[in-house]
């Protein structure tokens, strides 16, 4: 499951993100874009110590300074239960039915050897 199309899945629900200086916040996710820039709604900013606890009404979190991102196993589970239909099948498997177009024709995993 890749983290960005879980977490445009998921909006609207509450998650936690950690930034790399040590910050949390903790808000609904509103928006997060292809370079996993997050905006959150009803946010708390915490301080690296725990010490200062601030209330904001909007949180943009640039997604380089994101150290990692926690929510609900609820709101894992219902993802998954969303995206595994019975006729589901992975990316990569669906890439592999492709008669070998994604594939390196010199990779020697895929049955062929490399000629020199």
């Amino acid at each position: 499951m890749l983290p960005l199309y879980l977490l445009t899945s998921v909006k609207t629900q509450p998650i936690l993100v950690e930034l790399k200086s040590g910050e949390t916040v903790n808000g609904l996710l509103e928006n997060c874009d292809s370079w996993m820039n997050l905006t959150l709604n009803d946010a708390v900013t915490v301080d690296l110590h725990g010490k200062r606890f601030e209330k904001v009404p909007e949180v943009y979190v640039r997604g380089n300074q994101i150290k990692y991102v926690r929510m609900s196993n609820d709101i894992i589970d219902k993802f998954k239960e969303q995206n595994r239909g019975p006729n589901r099948q992975r990316p990569m498997q669906k890439r592999q039915q492709r008669n070998g177009r994604d594939r390196d024709p010199r990779d020697r995993r895929n049955g062929n050897q490399r000629t020199k």
